[in-house]
Formats: structure tokens, sequence, C-alpha cells
């Protein structure tokens, strides 16, 4: 092995070894075990969560890959309909060339070239993660059978009742000409106006204080030339005995009329609102319950129509409403005409203020455009049936969060459930299966010829729908169209349903929820019953910066995880956070930010690190603060597994490690390592069973580093440098590191898997293992009758004997090698048991010069005092330490123990935490108290003592 651990040596190498080898495939004789990758844009790169979910999943698999699960980590990626087509758009425009110019056929053609050349960058990163999907089995949302499931799915929907075309608002984006989902939605915090506009009173009417108007507020004055009413509370004395009668919409002169609805807030504005059914989501509501006409002003560019478009609540064409609109702002931007109809109502003396007024701005994620609500043709599912289903598979059990308050959140979605838009005014993507004849009647089918067979259309003029699916829709059906649905593969019927997603919880609906009820409607077990996609739902937070503050690119904090692994100098990454910034100032803080936080760049720590740090930080559900601190630390972690490794091989390579049946004898050091490891395997095994990758990791670090390295490590030496050590004394300290080191290794394998494979193809014929490669070992099983209490007992004994010494070297400034003289004090008879059998290794640990027990009659010199449980450990001050300095101690000690019993004790006499706590918990915590004030009053009696002399 190289004297030190350079993980960009091992990592790439080790990887591409175990993907030839075909390693990642299902192979297990067990019960199947699947996570399905969900799907990152074929666009994208990794950002931190990828890193974060990739290192949650890799866990899980490799884990159940050991305990011999026939296991299957799904990989893919998804076509990400409008981030695709804008990457592919701007590299036309570069050419001044748009998609209208090439048509559809060639630009799709463009798009698909696009794919091939740069689809794989992301693939290849999660490689470098480590992450172990089976590649052979890699999909895209696009590819033909995947095409073929969505167009089934489609069909089986509709003709199931389930999918319909309707006229309603959606998210429009009027720069990319399409509806976008909530999701991709930002709210942007704006500060604009709040005007209030008057509205006069028809047909002589006053309100309660003799006005002949009504003052409406709004922050969107363009829209109400396509007002269809007032709306007042039913409640409010000031408006009530106007509903029913009329205004007159100014600049328009349609007469509306006035409504009472119980969403208008007295206390909020006038309490009189505007209501724009077509271009307002509430007042859309507000419309439906009052049966009021739609009037759509805006064109698919958000400016307003010479000619206003007028519909029923039913989507029906209204021609009973006049559709004129004033000629003044016929082609007019929505902004352009907000600043011309404010001037007019000015004009016309009915502007009454205009004040600022903060407000959430909605704009389109990829384009930045503001988004519009509008109303349109569009596809939806319809949700309520399936929302129910999908509801009780999670009030039965058959899925579960975790944690368990998520379920919360989606059962308040779930429960307020709207109907799902799934079509897009795209050209990339699934095209709507679905097909019009010269009349306008719609037909849904597999393919044009299904639909001319099924319907006797002969030769008749077919035109297919434009639009294309949301990428959702073809994500909702990844966890069986990934194994060949709508066959019955061996594939599908052995691997689904999957048994985990790990997801944030950011798209819990909008991804998850659409998941379980596009599955249970689709998929069915042999009985008929629905299947469900997955048993567990894993939801992780965000990943954070230290601060805690989120990761943004405005902000300069984003971290790049391969950065991590791999380095990074500080110009390249000044220049990775700053690239693309059109506003000088920001990237001048970015910079001065980036130049403090990172002097030198970013170290190359490697992906064991990364993941370990990731999977340290994996508590349930809380966001995620990444610190780079904690990095830096477990790379230090893996450099201390690769000494000890080395340090192994020194002490066993090509020597008697006892594992072909040889007579061995473990020392009691022996015995507490193996009996502590059988502790550690249990422990990280419950961890890992029950999501809590946090306490798994931090069981193993404490295993490795504290219990192997720091202690086991010494203890092992004076037997191995023992000339006059019996054989079988060392060769069962051989066996005994080697084989713990093996089993470690396996232990840590699914947080540090590269690592640990190249430590452990040098330890495992040491140990006596024979294997291709660590993933496909047993994962190690504890052996209760391997726990020895007497062992574990007898260690801590030596630990405490030998730490209490080397806190008095250390604070009273002794020279580590200088041989001390102890003396002990209230010695039981345990207590001199333990020494008598051990007496050699604490004279070489702890570097002592003899070791006297003293008798109750013995009267104790000066000397400075360590306490193991009853047991006063004593060094002699004579010419070593001044009395002054080793009562500053215990006095140190002392206020310590004080405290402790004080924080304690306040906790008991709480009697909200005793009537709420576990008995267990409260115990331990008595336990506690009676140990720290017996402390106490030791340290205090040997103060006192120490003080006379």
């Amino acid at each position: 092995m190289d004297k030190t651990y350079q993980p960009h040596a091992i990592e790439s190498s080790w990887y591409q070894t175990w993907e030839q080898n075909n390693y990642f495939a299902p192979q297990g004789s067990g019960e199947p075990y699947t996570i399905a990758l969900p799907p990152p844009n074929v666009t994208g790169s990794l950002h931190m969560g990828h890193g974060f979910n990739n290192s949650v999943m890799d866990a899980l698999i490799r884990f159940r890959r050991m305990q011999g699960r026939n296991t299957l980590w799904q990989p893919g990626t998804d076509h990400a309909g409008i981030a695709t087509q804008m990457v592919v758009e701007r590299q036309l425009a570069a050419q001044g060339v748009s998609r209208h110019d090439l048509g559809r056929e060639k630009f799709l053609e463009k798009v698909w070239e696009w794919k091939e050349q740069s689809g794989g960058t992301i693939t290849s990163q999660i490689r470098r993660l480590g992450s172990s999907v089976d590649w052979t089995r890699e999909r895209f949302t696009m590819d033909e059978g995947l095409s073929e499931a969505v167009k089934e799915a489609f069909v089986r929907l509709y003709e199931d009742g389930l999918i319909y075309r309707g006229k309603r608002l959606v998210n429009w984006d009027p720069k990319l000409h399409t509806a976008i989902s909530d999701l991709e939605v930002e709210n942007h915090d704006e500060t604009g106006s709040l005007w209030h506009l008057r509205y006069p009173l028809a047909d002589g009417a006053t309100t309660a204080d003799g006005k002949n108007y009504l003052i409406v507020a709004t922050t969107r004055p363009e829209t109400m030339l396509g007002d269809t009413a007032v709306a007042v509370n039913p409640e409010d004395e000031r408006y009530k005995a106007l509903i029913g009668k009329f205004v007159e919409l100014p600049l328009v002169g349609r007469r509306i009329p006035i409504v009472g609805d119980d969403y208008c807030d007295p206390e909020f504005g006038t309490g009189c609102v505007k209501i724009t059914p077509a271009h307002d989501f509430n007042d859309y509501d507000v419309g439906k319950r009052h049966n009021l006409p739609l009037i759509n002003v805006l064109d698919k560019d958000a400016a307003i129509l010479a000619t206003a478009q007028v519909f029923n609540v039913d989507g029906s064409v209204n021609n009973e409403v006049d559709a004129t609109l004033p000629a003044a702002y016929a082609g007019l931007d929505r902004f352009e005409a907000r600043k011309r109809i404010v001037e007019d109502f000015d004009s016309a003396g009915l502007l009454e203020k205009i004040e600022p007024h903060s407000l959430k701005t909605p704009k389109g994620d990829r384009s930045g455009a503001v988004i519009e609500p509008w109303l349109t043709d569009q596809w939806y599912v319809s949700t309520k049936l399936l929302a129910e289903q999908a509801i009780a598979a999670v009030e039965d059990g058959r899925i579960q969060f975790v944690p368990k308050q998520y379920e919360n959140m989606y059962f308040s979605w779930m429960r307020d459930i709207q109907d799902w838009c799934i079509s897009r005014q795209l050209w990339w993507g699934h095209r709507i299966p679905a097909w019009y004849d010269e009349a306008g009647n719609v037909y849904v089918g597999r393919d044009e010829a299904e639909v001319r067979a099924k319907h006797n259309l002969g030769d008749a003029p077919l035109r297919q729908d434009e639009d294309v699916l949301d990428t959702w829709f073809s994500s909702g059906l990844w966890t069986f169209s990934t194994l060949g649905w709508p066959e019955q593969t061996e594939a599908l019927k052995t691997f689904h349903p999957t048994d985990v997603l790990v997801t944030g919880f950011d798209i819990i609906f909008f991804w998850v929820a659409r998941m379980i009820m596009m599955t249970m409607h689709l998929m069915k077990h042999e009985d008929g019953t629905p299947q469900i996609p997955f048993k567990t739902v894993y939801v992780h937070g965000l990943v954070r910066d230290s601060q805690g503050h989120k990761m943004s690119k405005s902000k300069g904090n984003v971290l790049d995880p391969l950065d991590i692994v791999d380095g990074i100098d500080l110009e390249s990454l000044v220049a990775k956070r700053t690239s693309g910034m059109m506003q000088p100032q920001l990237a001048a803080k970015i910079e001065k930010q980036t130049r403090a936080e990172f002097p030198e760049g970013i170290a190359a720590y490697g992906t064991d690190a990364l993941r370990f740090t990731n999977l340290s930080l994996a508590s349930t559900g809380r966001d995620i603060k990444f610190d780079m601190g904690r990095v830096e630390g477990y790379r230090n972690f893996c450099n201390k597994i690769w000494n000890a490794a080395r340090y192994v091989m020194m002490q066993c390579e090509d020597k008697d490690t006892g594992v072909n049946g040889e007579p061995v004898e473990l020392t009691l050091a022996d015995r507490w390592i193996i009996s502590q490891l059988q502790r550690t395997e249990a422990e990280v095994t419950r961890h890992l069973d029950q999501f809590r990758f946090d306490m798994a990791a931090s069981a193993l670090y404490e295993f490795i580093w504290n219990q192997y390295c720091d202690w086991y490590l010494e203890l092992s030496k004076p037997v191995l440098w023992d000339e006059n050590a019996p054989a079988e004394r060392q060769r069962g300290t051989r066996r005994t590191l080697v084989r713990v080191l093996e089993t470690a290794l396996r232990l840590a394998h699914p947080f540090m898997p590269f690592i640990t494979e190249e430590i452990w193809q040098r330890i495992a014929p040491m140990a006596g293992v024979s294997g291709d490669t660590i993933m496909l070992q047993p994962w190690p099983v504890a052996a209760d009758d391997r726990i020895d209490a007497e062992a574990e007992g007898d260690i801590e004994w030596l630990k405490g004997l030998i730490l209490g010494v080397r806190n008095i070297r250390g604070e009273m400034n002794i020279a580590p090698g200088k041989a001390l003289e102890v003396l002990l004090r209230k010695a039981g008879a345990e207590d001199q048991r333990r020494l008598s059998e051990n007496e050699a290794f604490l004279k070489k640990l702890a570097k002592l010069e003899s070791i006297t027990v003293l008798s109750d009659s013995d009267e104790a010199p000066l000397a400075a005092t360590a306490l193991v449980g009853e047991l006063e450990v004593l060094v002699p001050m004579a010419g070593l330490i001044d009395k002054d300095a080793e009562l500053a101690r215990l006095d140190k000690e002392i206020g310590r123990l004080q405290g402790e019993v004080k924080r304690i004790g306040g906790k008991l006499g709480n009697e909200g935490f005793v009537a709420k706590a576990p008995a267990a918990v409260i115990d331990k915590e008595r336990a506690k108290l009676a140990e720290a004030e017996k402390a106490l009053a030791q340290l205090s009696e040997q103060r006192a003592h120490i003080a006379t002399l």
C-alpha cells in the first residue's frame, strides 16, 4: 500500500472494474430489493442534492446487496421538456435560426443530436459518486419503450374517463408560449403598487355613505378589461344592500354585477374586489360559484386583444356578452397597457389613489418571464378518484413516509387536490396521442392507424394534437415503465413494487403523489388489487450551506460535489461562481465571499469523504447544513483507516494469522474488540434498517476511530512486540487484527465504497476470506455469544486508568516519556483482580514505573488524582508537580461536576420531563446524577486532604 491515502488514485479504476464485471446487476438469491433512481434532467449536472440522495440510495443498495437481497438500482434520465428545448433553441438562436424556421421534425432531430452529444454528462458524474446503479438497464423517458408506456397510460386513463380536454386557467409563460406546472413557477418578493380605482354604480344606486361608486384595489389594473363582477362580503354592512345591483365598468362601458362572496375580506383594502375569472385563479373559483362569464383579454404574448374571447364556466363560447375592447389598447404589451389604463382612469377622475405594496411576482424558472394566469384549452387528468386510493395506501400503511410527519403534508395536498394539467405547448416531449377531424372531433389512440380503424374514419383528414405531455406524466410511470410495462416482463414481476423512494420534500406532490396515483390505477396484482410504486418514501431536507442558507447562484454559495471530490483552485472556483452574471456588483460581491471562504480553493477530498459527510448529516427530515469542516474531518477518517490498514499489514503480511485452524490464545484486548464489534454490527444494521444514516455513521466512526484504531491497535503492540510472548497469543492477536479490520471494512463499505474495496483486497486473504469484490461479501451479522461483558468491563477499567494518568501528565505538564509511580487507593477486589491480570499492559501503555495499592490505613502523599469509578489513581507530586497547580486542576474538575449535578438535578426536578420521559430515560439520568455526586464527594475530599499538606 502507498504510504499516504490518495483517493484519486483508486476511485476511477475501481468503478470501472465494478461496472465492467457487472457487479451492479441483480444477482442475490434473496428477496428482491429495488430502488428507482429519481431521473435527473438530461440537461443537468450534479448539484449537492444529487450528491446527497445518491449517497443515501447507494448506501441502502450496497447494504441490501451484501445482505444477499436480489438488488436492483434502476437508473435513467428525464427528457426535461422545457429545459432541453430551451438549450437547443438558444444554440439555434446563436446561429440566427429559430425552431419555427426549421419546422417541428427538423427541430426534433436537432434536439436528439444534442441529447446524444451532451446527455451523458450527468450519468458520468453519477459514476464519479460511486453509485452502483445497473447501467445495463439505463432508461430515458423518451426511449422507445417508455414512449410506448406513456401512450398506453394516456389511452387507458382516457378510456377510463380520467383524461379530458377542457378550457381552464393555467400558469402561462408568455415567453415560452406554454403552460407550466406550479413547480416551475418561482414567486419573487417585490415592491409594486396597489391602485385604488373607482367603479361607478349603475341605475342611480349609492353606497351606505352616499357615494355613487365603489372603490376596488388591484395590483393588476390591465386585467380590469376582463372584469365580470365586483364582489363584496355578504356580511359587510357597507355593501350588502348593493348585492345584485350593477356597476359600469370604466373605459369599457360593460355593466357587471355586484356579487356577495365569502372570498372578500372586509378588513382588506376597501372590502370590494374586482373579479376577473379569466386572469386570476381565485377569481376563477369565484366566477364558477356565481356562473360568471370568463373574458380573456390577452393573447399568447400577454398583449391586449382587439376583441376579447368570452366563454361560459363550462368552457363553451359565450356569444351574449359584448366582447368589444377599447381600440386604444389593442396590441399593447400588458405592462404598457397598465400604464395607459392608469393614465386614462386618472384623466377620467376615477383614480382614487396609488399605494406602495409588497407582493409576490410569479416568474417562470426557465424563462424569467412574469407568469400569466391564462385561459386555454388543455388536457387534464381527473384526480379525485385517483387521489382517494392513493390516500388510502398511506393511511393503511402500505406506503410509509420516513419521517412520518411528511404524511401530513401529503394528506393536506391530496385532500385538496385539483385536476392535473398535463399538456404543454412544446415540441420536445411525448406528443399527445389524440387526433382531430375537420369538424374538431377528437379521437384518442395509440397511433393514427388504431384511431382510424376503431372509429371507421377511412381516409378522412386527421391532424394530431400539437401539444406534448408534461414531463411529470412520464416520470409518474417511472417505477414500472422502466421495467418493461405494458409488457408483463420478468423484471416487472420480480422488482415491482420497488422498496424505497429517496426524494426531497419539495416534490412530494409533484412527483411522489402522482406516481402513487398513476401506479395504483395502471398496475394490478394478480388478484386485481392495486399495486403501489414503493413501500417507503424516505424524505430528506434541502442541502444548505454551513450557515443554513439555501444554496443558490445569486447567493454565490453553491458547491459542486465534484469540486469537493476532485478539488478546484481558487481562480477556477471564482470564475465558476460568477460566470454568466449580468450584474457586476453581484459578481464582485460573490468573488469577495469566495476568496474569503476558500483562500486556497477546495482541496481534493475524494468521494468517500464526501459520501460519509452526507450520510453523517442525514438525520431524518431536517435540512442539511453542509460544512466543509466535516468533509475535512472525514477525509482524516479515511487517512486513519488507511494508516491502520498499513499497520495491520506490517504486523500480519507473510505471517501466521491463525486463519487455518491453528490454536490461538485471545488476550483481554482481543476479546474486548471482538465483543465491541458485535455491538457495532448490530447497531449499524439497526440504524440502517431505520433509515438513521447519521446514527449508523456515528456508530461506525466511533468503533473504527476510537475503539479499533486508538485503543485496540495500541493494546496489540505489547503482544506483537514481545519476543517472549507465546506463539498462540501472537497468532490470536494477528487473527483478531485482520478479521476485525476485514469485518469493519464490510460494515463501512456502503458508506465508503472505494477505500474499503482497496484495503479489503489486501486484507481479505490474510483474514482467510476469498472473493472478487467486497461488495458481494456477506453483511456482518452480530453473534450474541461473542459479546464478552467481562472483557468490556475490564478494558473500560484499563482505559479509565490510562486516560486518568494521561490527563494528569497533560494538565501537570509532565513529559510523556517519563516513567511515573502510581498509587491506587480504595481499590476493591475487582480493581485488584484487574490490576493483577493487566499490570504489564498498564505499565507499557501508561509509561509507569510502578503501581502500588494503598491500604485503608496508609497515608497518601501529596498527589495528583484521577477517578476510575470509586478507585482513586494517585500520581505522587514530589519532584513532579506543585501543590497549587494540582489544587487548581481539582477546582476545575469540581466545578465541572457541580455544574453536571445542577443540570441533571434540574432536569429530574422538572415535573414536565418526569411525566413525559420514558422510565428508562429517567433511570439513566438518576444513575448519572448519583455517579456525578459520588465523584464530586471524592474529589472534594481529595482537595481538602491536599490543601492541608
